[in-house]
């Protein structure tokens, strides 16, 4: 069974990364250094940008060059939670199936390519943006799960598949960063909108990193490596609706049809029971609210149940014409992962940066090439 509609939002972890290169407004300190203070004190600030760039190395920083670009490679591999599904056929009435359809295992593998173009727009604030196309690999497992009279749920259909998206993602970010002698806090930040074919609008996440390091220099004038430690936050915002063909979420409506026959057997044997427990019980045990509540409760389940796999059944009898309409929330297992990162710079123009994310349930690796100059 191809739940199409429940990939897409999986791949939307996958679309907005953490770009931010490590360069940023080092204020220089320590006799060694004062020789290279001095010349940043006495030479003129010869670009427009950062605002206050001239008053920034009056007072001691050395600015990184006020412009630059860089390719960003990312890899992701990342758990999601799905609540408060409502699922209807045919522009018919949508029908929630919280409890009904439980999830398990369901992750997305996924890469992305981005350019980000980015400015000083003051010393020690640096603003870009995010151009990038993704591409995902996404796995559900999944079942339909029904009550008897007792609450014992039961599994009455597995259903799982595996599916790819392509989307285009444009983003707008800013990082406010200090440094010190060599050591820096950055704490980096974007939004994404991301658009993909199956849903009805772009949808939107938000990342926050974080980070906290230390630059060593080489012999060479303007070359170093830096290495950090920090943390990485998804926000996904958490809404998704959309419409899609029930031809392509069942691409062997044969086999799919086996399935829904066997568990609506399954229901109707599981209704069967509860109406036998129900009238085997006296008019006084009918009354107590225990009795009342599970007897509600099993047949609302069933009922809700029911109601999608005759949906999924009809459908699947005018298969080349049916929709499927849904509405979900979404968000990631975990909101936060621990990462670390090094950057190697060349000279003031080029630098080479790699990052990984780990801990939780999300694993991620990043590396990129910038290109920096003044302006």
């Amino acid at each position: 069974m191809r739940n199409k509609f429940l990939l897409v939002l999986l791949f939307l972890l996958m679309t907005s990364v953490n770009v931010f290169a490590q360069v940023y407004s080092n204020k220089i300190v320590g006799k060694k250094n004062e020789a290279l203070l001095d010349s940043i004190k006495e030479e003129p600030y010869p670009y427009a940008l950062p605002i206050w760039g001239e008053k920034a190395t009056k007072k001691g920083f050395h600015l990184p060059y006020s412009a630059g670009v860089s390719v960003n490679y990312f890899w992701q591999k990342s758990d999601i939670i799905i609540d408060n599904l409502e699922v209807g056929f045919n522009n018919g009435p949508q029908y929630n199936l919280d409890q009904i359809v439980r999830f398990t295992d369901s992750y997305v593998t996924a890469s992305a390519v981005n350019v980000r173009p980015d400015i000083w727009l003051f010393p020690f604030l640096n603003v870009y943006g995010i151009l990038g196309k993704a591409s995902t690999s996404t796995t559900i497992n999944a079942g339909i799960w029904v009550p008897d009279a007792d609450n014992n749920w039961t599994n009455v259909m597995d259903f799982g598949t595996k599916a790819e998206f392509n989307a285009t993602t444009f983003g707008l970010g800013m990082t406010p960063t200090i440094g010190i002698g060599g050591g820096w806090l950055a704490l980096d930040m974007n939004v994404a909108w991301t658009d993909v074919d199956a849903l009805d609008k772009p949808a939107m996440s938000f990342i926050f990193g974080p980070r906290l390091g230390k630059t060593i220099k080489f012999n060479k004038p303007d070359s170093n490596i830096a290495f950090w430690t920090g943390a990485f936050r998804v926000h996904l915002k958490s809404g998704t609706n959309g419409s899609l063909a029930i031809k392509d979420l069942f691409p062997n409506a044969g086999q799919a049809q086996d399935k829904v026959d066997q568990a609506v057997t399954k229901v109707d044997e599981k209704q069967a029971q509860v109406d036998t427990w129900w009238s085997g019980l006296s008019n006084a045990e009918q009354a107590k609210p225990s009795n009342k509540a599970k007897y509600e409760t099993a047949n609302n389940a069933l009922d809700k149940a029911g109601n999608l796999l005759n949906g999924i059944d009809g459908a699947l009898s005018t298969l080349e014409t049916s929709t499927v309409q849904y509405s979900l929330e979404k968000a990631p297992k975990d909101m936060w992962n621990f990462i670390i990162g090094t950057q190697y710079q060349y000279n003031r123009h080029f630098m080479l940066r790699a990052e990984a994310g780990f801990l939780g349930s999300r694993t991620q690796f990043m590396t990129s090439l910038q290109y920096r100059f003044g302006l």
